[in-house]
């Protein structure tokens, strides 16, 4: 089967290595130069629009940063929609918003073309063994289904168009909350003077119904001092963003969310954006004046 890969960054390079590794011919477009290099390395055929994609493959997968970058590649003027030809569905991976998905998936209804959205939930190490949430009409699933099963063990049907998006923002904005909760506690510890790896291996290792994959390993990074990057604060502040703007559009309040995005915020204005999302445990050591650390 021909597929198309539009955006071959970090998540959309383990897709293509899955994809070309089951027998696929893949057709590749990003931006960026270094990524096209590195899908054209990957045994991908690199093309210069995603119109030139759409001529030849029957599915079209896309990852892409923005809710603009998606609409842009699907309704442009080089987009996938000016030239469908083999083109039978658009399976949408990134993280944008329901509204963006919805008003896609019309304009593509219009040319006889499939439109899914399933987000990752997983990290990009991990493909393979994703779980995709997926909206969408079951026959339009159908059709890609072969080539999602080869990026995840659980495909999920939740719903009509933009549900994939809903679960994935929701998911995302109980990531931040759990993320800001570790950091300030770490925080409140080390102010009280208690070593702050002695209370991480205490809850980690307790049993606790509070203890939850991503507090161990958001608590590890801070008691470890390490900052790279896994999932970066940039990225958490930008799902964060689109669900709250989710959350405004439906006249929910947002009593936790909110709060949370602004420790996101105050993270990026002191140039910790690019850094792991753990590192927004600095915000509260630039406040206190002290490093949250092991003791010697």
């Amino acid at each position: 089967m021909n597929v198309g890969l539009v955006g071959v960054g970090t998540m959309g390079s383990m897709m293509l290595k899955k994809i070309i590794g089951a027998g696929h011919k893949v057709y590749a477009r990003d931006i960026d130069e270094k990524a096209e290099e590195r899908a054209k390395n990957l045994g991908a055929i690199v093309v210069d629009s995603p119109a030139k994609i759409a001529e030849v493959a029957e599915i079209v997968i896309l990852s892409l940063p923005m809710p603009s970058d998606v609409e842009e590649v699907v309704c442009g003027k080089d987009g996938l929609l000016s030239n469908v030809k083999s083109l039978k569905v658009i399976v949408d991976m990134s993280t944008v918003d329901p509204f963006t998905t919805q008003k896609n998936a019309v304009e593509a209804k219009k040319y006889g073309v499939g439109y899914v959205d399933a987000p990752v939930l997983g990290r990009p190490q991990n493909c393979g063994n994703w779980t995709l949430p997926v909206g969408g009409e079951a026959e339009d699933i159908e059709k890609c289904k072969s080539v999602l099963q080869l990026l995840a063990a659980k495909i999920v049907h939740v719903g009509p168009s933009g549900w994939g998006n809903v679960v994935k923002l929701l998911n995302n904005m109980m990531f931040g909350a759990i993320n800001s909760i570790t950091a300030e506690i770490f925080a409140i510890c080390a102010k009280f003077g208690m070593d702050p790896k002695i209370f991480y291996e205490t809850i980690a290792n307790s049993g606790a119904a509070t203890v939850s994959n991503l507090f161990k390993e958001v608590g590890q990074k801070i008691v470890n001092r390490n900052f790279e990057p896994v999932f970066a604060i940039d990225l958490l502040h930008k799902d964060m963003m689109l669900g709250i703007e989710m959350a405004k559009r439906l006249n929910v309040p947002l009593f936790v969310s909110q709060n949370n995005q602004l420790l996101n915020e105050l993270s990026r204005l002191l140039g910790y954006g690019k850094e792991d999302t753990a590192s927004v445990v600095k915000v509260y050591e630039k406040l206190l004046g002290m490093e949250v650390k092991p003791k010697a």
